[in-house]
């Protein structure tokens, strides 16, 4: 059920998303409505101690401007990047941050005074997908968000599939460039070494020669393809066959009905679906085919997932507490 749509006695939520570059908030009210929303970058370049600061001070911000809505947040759902151990509330890797065991849903639950649910950012999202966007209707699909890197969300039933350390779906850290160029989890020639957001900008400069004077984000390579700059074109399709590539190992091994993607990328349109499909039912042979389809909740999947998690923590205490 979605934090938009609660019954007024389960109180308000806050549902924070700690992507990559950016530290998203929203607070759900009592009815479901979204009551305020908060954007701040991480402070990743300064470290991972100033990541952890900056979650801190959203939530303790957020806090304060629900109270002085007199709708106090009785819980908090956290979606990290990374590698997330859910059940026991540990960050346990982020190559975006470079840190290792951070006891995230601790630290967050005694800043907040409140319960914290802790879960994976792109599993979050695959959440309200599955309840409130594009998975709808889909009992088996994968969510795969591309944004600062390529990650992805097994969905089965609604409910994500987390594996046996809770590190499934790490579809940007597929070797697909054996040798390549190196990544942050420390192998050499990954994913999201060329389909990433950072990583379409980087090729595109290297290859036009502008350096820093260049397009100032992936989405303005997508503007210079779509306009056919041939540096452009050549970067975009690169990322394509790569992310083409990867998704035939996805739809091999979970054999999904539809693949739902979102992050930036995916807001160049037909400029990637177009030639995705294409080139991702060339590479299937026996495999059917899945619906490949723009996520319906864009960059509030996140947030509005870490709200369901924190939604379903308050509902699971009450159950338990019956």
């Amino acid at each position: 059920m979605s934090p938009r749509a609660q019954p007024a006695d389960d109180g308000a939520v806050l549902g924070v998303d700690l992507g990559g570059t950016v530290v998203k908030a929203a607070l759900f009210g009592p009815d479901g409505t979204t009551l305020a929303t908060t954007r701040r970058p991480t402070g990743a370049k300064r470290g991972a101690e100033a990541v952890v600061e900056t979650l801190l001070d959203v939530v303790s911000e957020s806090q304060a401007a629900a109270a002085e809505r007199g709708t106090p947040v009785r819980a908090v759902g956290l979606a990290s990047c990374g590698i997330v151990d859910e059940r026991a509330g540990v960050a346990v890797f982020s190559a975006s941050f470079g840190w290792r065991d951070v006891p995230l849903r601790r630290l967050v639950a005694e800043r907040a005074g409140v319960p914290v649910a802790l879960g994976h950012d792109v599993r979050a999202g695959g959440i309200a997908e599955a309840r409130l966007g594009a998975g709808r209707g889909h009992e088996v699909f994968l969510f795969v968000p591309i944004g600062t890197g390529v990650g992805a969300a097994v969905m089965i039933g609604g409910k994500p599939f987390g594996g046996a350390h809770w590190q499934a779906g790490e579809l940007g850290h597929l070797i697909v460039r054996p040798g390549g160029e190196p990544c942050g989890c420390g192998q050499l020639g990954c994913v999201s070494t060329i389909v990433g957001g950072p990583a379409v900008l980087r090729h595109y400069r290297e290859l036009a020669g502008t350096g820093p004077d260049g397009p100032a984000d992936a989405a303005e390579v997508a503007a210079l393809a779509r306009k056919g700059d041939p540096d452009a074109v050549r970067v975009w399709s690169e990322a394509v066959d790569v992310l083409a590539e990867s998704l035939a190992v996805a739809v091999t091994l979970f054999d999904p009905s539809a693949i739902v993607l979102g992050g930036g990328l995916a807001g160049a349109g037909e400029l990637l679906f177009t030639p995705l499909r294409e080139r991702l039912a060339a590479r299937l042979a026996f495999q059917v085919m899945p619906e490949v389809r723009p996520a319906e909740l864009a960059y509030e999947a996140g947030s509005l997932g870490a709200g369901l998690l924190a939604r379903d923590l308050l509902r699971s205490a009450a159950d338990q507490g019956g």
